[in-house]
């Protein structure tokens, strides 16, 4: 259990490094908090015209979600009750979500959803990053690609045999899917700012 507790911790931590605000600073961008959604992801550091500063806060979000997994995996001895990895990514998770260096107020999760894949089932990440861009390509609604990658990722990590991940990202995806209720309104309605827009 003690284990378990780092994990979790390690998870937490490096999850609630908010990248969007750090790489839009030191980049000389506006706070992602003062435009368009307020949300610190990728998607709104995008809406500021950087599209250098977008990616790399995708590469960071996604890297401390892998990092994290990949740590606490080193250290499994498997004789524990629980997987430190899924332990770790599900804290990665939730640190982004509710960010303890941004009082809680965090982003949406999908890049730190990804990333934890990457550590965890890779084939899996790369069945998201097709979905996602397929639906992208034809909608050119992020939130749209997002919310049917994270739907298909269990169902792939089932199929691939890791019932441990499917059975967490099944949780993660519902959380997820709460979080972007917003976005799945605007969508209904017609609103949702596409690819590319500027606030």
């Amino acid at each position: 259990m003690l284990a378990a507790g780092i994990a979790f911790l390690l998870g937490y931590f490096a999850g609630s490094i908010p990248s969007g605000v750090i790489v839009s600073a030191l980049g000389g961008a506006a706070d992602p908090r003062t435009i368009g959604s307020g949300n610190i992801g990728a998607t709104n550091v995008l809406r500021s015209g950087r599209k250098g500063l977008a990616a790399l806060t995708l590469i960071f979000d996604a890297l401390k979600g892998t990092g994290a997994v990949l740590v606490a995996a080193h250290f499994d001895t498997g004789q524990g009750p629980v997987a430190l990895a899924l332990v770790a990514a599900g804290a990665a998770f939730l640190g982004h979500l509710y960010p303890i260096f941004l009082r809680f107020k965090g982003g949406k999760g999908v890049a730190t959803f990804l990333g934890c894949l990457i550590a965890l089932a890779w084939p899996a990440a790369l069945a998201f990053i097709g979905i996602w861009i397929a639906v992208v390509a034809a909608t050119r609604f992020s939130s749209a690609g997002a919310l049917a990658a994270s739907a298909a990722s269990p169902m792939v990590l089932f199929a691939l045999g890791h019932r441990g991940a499917a059975l967490l990202y099944a949780g993660l995806a519902v959380v997820l899917w709460i979080k972007h209720r917003e976005n799945i309104r605007r969508l209904l309605s017609g609103t949702e700012s596409k690819v590319g827009a500027k606030s």
